[in-house]
């Protein structure tokens, strides 16, 4: 999942500060009436193991918990480790084509050399129920978390690092490369760099050092998939950085472009000259705003700089505090339907978007705390030991989208397009959709 860094928070404050009008207010736009998306669109739904499993192993991750900086522990988390056939089987009622999950370095590997043969064997388990649901797994290789012997040795800090790392992500893809998953290599690049800094896994000066670490760990893994799998379909997902895209894009995805099978990208908050609440996404997610047609211009962005790559949202979805509702009283349901609605308008105007995973499947760990919740059901891991999974309005309303192929033609989105929404530069404020 994502998590924005201070500086790209800190640029946009400044942008915001160079473009807003002397008086600016929302501009309502018409809905312009949209297609269905094709047959064969790949609807999903993302999660990660760190977030969900619980009962962690030795991690980088679970070596900050005892810093005391956190705001809760991992735990039990939602306990996917055992509860995962449930979590498939609300997955496929949807209607979901595509399961996504991460396959956690530190459980396969509790020490060095060591292979644990009882976590190959729940991840054997996890994609044979995804596979016998009807689904196609979609597997991270790395989504921020690797053992803790490989934290002790200096982690992405040392050189060696993304050989340890290649020969573990070797294993999976010698294991699991028969069921045709989608891959993503490394989860939101540039957010790692932050969250690496935050763990102490990456010291600041080292983090050009990090960042050509993983590019080289990408394309030797892109190739090794490719080897055991010519048709397979890989990428890494960007997380969309409000205005610094651009700029972002530079440090990873443009040295990676000619060993990505699709462009991935997670959307999930805008500003706006008339809308500071960008201020809020680390400490208050809740209070952010989400501006549903973001998407349509995040998707335009990428349609542009990469023309000919199939795009996919990999992660999209909207917070609230602990299942209450949001203070702009968007509810989940909705936010999903304009979302949908504005990912159609881009693929009417040619973009070649293939696929859509919603986050979460359930509620789960946001890296340091339970107060976020993102889940489809919502799972109130600190105060209900039975972890019930409860549906929240957007599982029937996902189930609609996906029998369906998307909103009606007619739809009209429940929230005004923003105005400026900056998502894409001044792109947004200079040629607006209509």
């Amino acid at each position: 999942m994502r998590r924005r860094t201070a500086l790209a928070a800190a640029a946009a404050g400044l942008a915001l500060v160079a473009v807003a009008p002397a008086s600016a207010s929302p501009n309502a736009v018409g809905a312009q009436r949209v297609a269905s998306l094709p047959a064969d669109f790949l609807w999903g739904v993302s999660a990660s193991g760190f977030q969900t499993e619980g009962h962690s192993p030795d991690s980088n991750w679970t070596r900050l918990a005892t810093t005391g900086q956190l705001a809760d522990q991992v735990g039990t988390s939602v306990d996917f480790l055992h509860r995962y056939p449930e979590d498939i089987r609300n997955a496929k009622e949807l209607g979901a084509r595509v399961y996504r999950i991460s396959i956690e370095w530190a459980r396969l590997e509790p020490e060095p050399g060591h292979y644990d043969p009882a976590a190959w064997q729940f991840y054997d388990d996890v994609l044979a129920t995804i596979h016998a649901a009807g689904m196609r797994p979609m597997i991270t290789l790395d989504h921020w978390v690797y053992p803790g012997w490989a934290f002790d040795r200096g982690g992405w800090n040392r050189p060696d690092m993304y050989t340890d790392w290649l020969a573990n992500a070797r294993k999976v893809v010698d294991r699991y490369a028969d069921l045709d998953p989608l891959w993503i290599t490394f989860n939101e690049p540039s957010a790692y760099v932050f969250q690496e800094v935050r763990t102490g896994g990456v010291t600041p000066q080292n983090i050009p050092a990090a960042l050509d670490r993983w590019v080289r760990s990408h394309r030797e893994i892109y190739d090794y998939i490719h080897a055991a799998h010519p048709g397979a379909m890989v990428s890494s997902n960007v997380t969309y950085f409000p205005i610094a895209e651009a700029a972002v894009d530079t440090t990873f995805l443009d040295r990676v472009t000619d060993k990505l099978d699709f462009i991935g990208l997670d959307y999930y908050y805008s500003m706006s000259p008339t809308d500071l609440s960008y201020s809020n996404t680390f400490s208050e997610p809740w209070k952010s705003n989400t501006a549903a047609d973001g998407v349509y211009y995040a998707l335009r962005h990428y349609a542009k700089a990469f023309p000919g790559k199939p795009l996919y949202v990999v992660e999209n979805g909207m917070p609230t505090e602990n299942d209450a509702p949001r203070p702009d009283g968007y509810d989940r349901a909705d936010h999903l339907d304009d979302s949908i609605y504005w990912m159609q308008r881009a693929v009417n105007e040619g973009a070649e978007v293939i696929g859509y995973n919603y986050w979460s499947i359930t509620d789960n760990y946001e890296w340091g705390t339970y107060t976020s919740r993102f889940g489809l059901y919502t799972v109130d891991v600190k105060n209900d030991p039975t972890l019930t999974r409860r549906p929240t309005t957007a599982v029937d309303a996902y189930r609609t989208l996906i029998t369906n192929g998307g909103v009606r033609p007619d739809y009209t989105p429940t929230r005004p397009s923003t105005w400026c929404s900056l998502v894409d530069g001044l792109d947004s404020c200079l040629d607006p959709a209509e």
